[in-house]
């Protein structure tokens, strides 16, 4: 009897075992989730608001328009939509126009279009705005700078504001790169905070709300989620991945566009965008992809590797021409100093191709992107005043981000 008890328990616990790998039992309970436990007490008996997009999703994949939309105590009203649309059916920086949802007929106000603030006309009768937005933890990734303006336009209405919270995909103790300087402030970099910031998105806003980074201060929630850790990869969660926009297609994507998304705004060197391996290589028609990848190994930076490829993207920068460079590698990605790499890269292109300056070879608009993007003109003066040299930049780069953890230390809601 005892034996067959045993082996009930390990059969159990393998079985669990399985299904957890496979991710049917995520680890982390989302924010939405909780809030549908709570039977949606914070929004019953209000007219209610929804800022998301396609990754506004329960852990079944289910959406969160849907969700609120079928609660028989929730008075969903209108929708509000970023960069790509409610529903993703947008292409990055394509203006999108007010519209009707297909499945519910609500409204849907664009948040990316005419303009990236809510005006009083699109909140009339609004009680309170939901945010349930997937990020990816990049300053330059534009749906934090859209909650960060939702929150601005609820304060200046007299609206709360609740942020259902998600896991940050890179982890809640990454913090990366300088803080945006003053006259570089845009919609890439809408805030004062470092490239990498490891917080979630509730985090974020509270820190936002408190610390007057916003023109006013806005009466805010945020439902926290159950099971999330601060060193959890998005593969640890035990979640499901919808891609965050076309070009963040997979759970790994996410690591990669602080790798390459600064110097990709140049569009000098192709960074995958365009191919099967968006922000993942370094490559251009006049790189030595055999000798780029040993000199880039050579430097031994940790947690990544290199390896020489040659392809030809499909479309975006150096369409249908054979381009040679390398891939990047994660193979430590708690050890990994993601968004260095492209500046490594830099420096080692300059060695090897120093009549090959991305900064010249570009169109002259691009700089302004590629400053916006970096936070600061500064990176790019240092690095072509001193032959591309990541230590040229590396305290500006570095420096700031262990201040911004102290002060990050201060809103944390996961351990």
């Amino acid at each position: 009897m005892m034996n067959r008890i045993k082996y009930g328990m390990t059969l159990l616990l393998s079985l669990l075992l399985i299904f957890e790998c496979v991710g049917q039992i995520p680890k982390v309970k989302l924010g939405i989730e909780v809030l549908k436990e709570r039977n949606f007490d914070v929004l019953e008996g209000k007219r209610v608001g929804l800022v998301t997009n396609a990754t506004g999703v329960d852990s079944q994949l289910k959406s969160t328009v849907d969700i609120l939309f079928e609660a028989s105590n929730v008075n969903l009203v209108a929708l509000y939509g970023p960069e790509h649309g409610v529903r993703g059916n947008y292409s990055a920086g394509e203006y999108v126009a007010f519209y009707t949802d297909a499945q519910t007929r609500l409204p849907v106000y664009s948040l990316y279009g005419k303009t990236r603030k809510p005006t009083p006309e699109m909140l009339q009768g609004i009680d309170v705005l939901v945010y349930d937005i997937q990020d990816i933890g990049c300053r330059s990734y534009t749906y934090i700078s859209t909650m960060g303006l939702v929150m601005e336009a609820a304060a200046e209405n007299n609206i709360e504001v609740v942020i259902l919270d998600r896991p940050n995909p890179l982890g809640g103790k990454r913090i990366e790169g300088s803080l945006v300087q003053e006259g570089f402030i845009s919609f890439v970099s809408q805030f004062k905070i470092p490239y990498l910031y490891g917080l979630t998105s509730g985090e974020l806003a509270y820190l936002l709300n408190l610390e007057k980074f916003l023109a006013h201060t806005c009466n805010l929630k945020v439902v926290q989620m159950q099971g999330w850790k601060r060193e959890m990869s998005f593969e640890n969660t035990g979640l499901e991945w919808v891609p965050t926009s076309p070009h963040i297609p997979h759970k790994h994507s996410a690591d990669y566009y602080p790798v390459s998304g600064i110097l990709g705004e140049l569009q000098v060197v192709s960074i995958g965008v365009g191919y099967t391996l968006p922000f993942q290589v370094f490559a251009a028609p006049w790189i030595n992809a055999g000798e780029m990848a040993k000199q880039m190994n050579a430097l031994q930076l940790p947690g990544v590797t290199f390896r020489p490829i040659s392809f030809k993207p499909y479309y975006n920068v150096y369409a249908g021409k054979e381009v040679h460079g390398v891939q990047v590698h994660i193979t430590d990605w708690q050890k990994a100093e993601l968004s260095s790499i492209q500046f490594y890269f830099l420096q080692v292109n300059h060695r090897l191709y120093p009549d090959k300056n991305v900064f010249q070879l570009c169109d002259p608009s691009r700089l302004t992107m590629f400053d916006k993007v970096a936070g600061s003109g500064r990176i790019r003066q240092l690095l072509e005043a001193n032959q591309f040299r990541y230590a040229s930049i590396k305290a500006l780069w570095e420096a700031e981000a262990e201040s911004f953890r102290q002060l990050a230390l201060k809103y944390y809601l996961y351990n």
